[in-house]
């Protein structure tokens, strides 16, 4: 397998940590975000969104952080990201859905880029933005997690999940813009309780090959 990676991706993130899980072995190659790697004609001629991630595997090329993970859990379903009941992977589908759909795609380097470039957005607002979008994300799962019988040791029961693969990256990147996390107990120690993991630890940007 080959991941096409940028190491403070936070979607891409979310697949190393998958990767790392299943024990699956891959080559990392890099695109530079922050130097247009992501509009080489090159890139854009394998990946048209020129994105991260993007997985080759098989002569096929995946793209979508939350595709290629379902990728994995079914041409690898062990240990599996799933749980194994309807009802139980609906919901964490639903956590990793509020992190991937509703929190980061607001807060991703091209929207960023977009208000602080083309619409002459000031720093200090570009920082707020992020700063609400985060938060009111955040106490939206904080609550969910809070009012749930299966959060555990993890976001769903007693190992990582899904919902753990997009939780910590958001955190991650929560803390690089100084979002004050106090008021969400429950995601703060189900990250820190991953971190503690050699998969999720693998996983963190400054580990990457193109962290610098």
């Amino acid at each position: 397998m080959r991941l096409y990676d940028y190491h403070r991706s936070s979607a891409a993130y979310r697949v190393r940590i998958a990767l790392n899980l299943k024990g699956l072995p891959y080559e990392h190659a890099g695109v530079n975000l922050l130097e247009g790697g992501d509009r080489e004609p090159a890139y854009r001629a394998l990946n048209p969104q020129g994105l991260v991630p993007a997985l080759a595997d098989d002569g096929r090329l995946l793209t979508q952080s939350l595709a290629i993970c379902e990728y994995l859990e079914e041409t690898h379903p062990r240990p599996p990201l799933l749980p194994a009941d309807p009802v139980g992977r609906a919901r964490v589908r639903a956590l990793a859905l509020l992190v991937a759909c509703d929190i980061h795609p607001l807060n991703n380097l091209r929207v960023l880029g977009y208000l602080t470039g083309r619409l002459g957005v000031a720093e200090e607002a570009k920082l707020e933005w992020y700063r609400h979008w985060i938060l009111e994300g955040f106490a939206a799962l904080e609550r969910l997690l809070e009012e749930s019988p299966d959060t555990a040791t993890f976001c769903h029961g007693d190992r990582p999940t899904l919902a753990d693969l997009c939780l910590v990256p958001q955190v991650y990147n929560a803390r690089r813009f100084d979002c004050d996390l106090k008021p969400f107990p429950n995601i703060t120690r189900i990250d820190a309780t991953c971190r503690t993991l050699p998969a999720f630890h693998a996983a963190r940007p400054e580990a990457q090959p193109d962290a610098g």
